[in-house]
């Protein structure tokens, strides 16, 4: 039996924003909508003229605080039932 290559999975090894060619090019629609929606999930704001690198890092910071993506709902909001 042979392991699959992460290709093979469909998992793809991510690159460091840092180290993306288009890290400074203005965001994607789709990087805002999505970071709009969780931003007000949070009751943040998102900055305009963010960049594909730094709208990607502040997306995983809200999904790691959202309930919508399993992360944790300690944003101070109310308890459930």
């Amino acid at each position: 039996m042979s392991e699959q290559s992460p290709e093979q999975d469909g998992l793809q090894p991510q690159k460091d924003v840092e180290e993306w060619v288009t890290g400074d090019e203005p965001a994607t629609g789709p990087q805002l909508s999505y970071l709009r929606t969780l931003a007000r999930e949070a009751g943040e704001d998102v900055p305009a003229d963010l960049t594909k690198a730094e709208a990607s890092r502040m997306i995983d910071r809200l999904q790691r605080r959202s309930p919508r993506t399993g992360g944790d709902a300690a944003g101070g909001g109310a308890a459930g039932p």
